[in-house]
């Protein structure tokens, strides 16, 4: 397996991912060898990230008519560790990594049914003022929210 700067311990951090969504490749999402295509984790990504802080209850509010802000996605990548094909299915983790005055460092994980790794990936979300359109800190009851996450994941190891 290759090695990925944000991961130090690899069992470590794998067994700090709780939340998980499951997908199954679609033909449209492989090429002509029913290989997955290499932009398709991040779509993936951001269909675990948006469950995930729904499930944290934060999506709900930023995406609300009268929210002053929202996540905005200022980087992301995607280690290739596996193929994965039409038809796979494939959990797909993600986890709080740190928590910033106004930003996050997420972490996914792409799992087949042979519990392998099939990709990793990170990211940083910056709270976006939408009248400003600059970085602002969180909301106290978000950070707390947002930190209590990172102490759970751990605290379950």
């Amino acid at each position: 397996m290759g090695k990925m700067n944000y991961v130090s311990n690899i069992q470590e951090w794998q067994s700090e991912f709780s939340f998980k969504i499951t997908i199954k490749v679609r033909f449209s999402e492989t090429d002509m060898f029913g290989h997955m295509n290499n932009t398709v984790p991040f779509v993936y990504f951001e269909e675990a990230r948006i469950e995930y802080l729904k499930n944290l209850g934060l999506m709900q509010e930023w995406t609300a008519n009268h929210s002053e802000f929202i996540p905005v996605v200022a980087d992301l990548q995607c280690d290739y560790l596996r193929q994965v094909f039409f038809n796979e299915i494939i959990d797909v983790y993600v986890k709080i990594a740190k928590v910033g005055n106004s930003s996050i460092d997420l972490h996914y994980m792409g799992i087949n049914p042979q519990n392998e790794i099939c990709f990793t990936g990170r990211n940083s979300l910056v709270n976006i003022n939408r009248h400003t359109g600059r970085s602002e800190q969180w909301k106290n009851e978000w950070k707390e929210k947002l930190l209590n996450e990172i102490k759970n994941s751990i605290v379950s190891v």
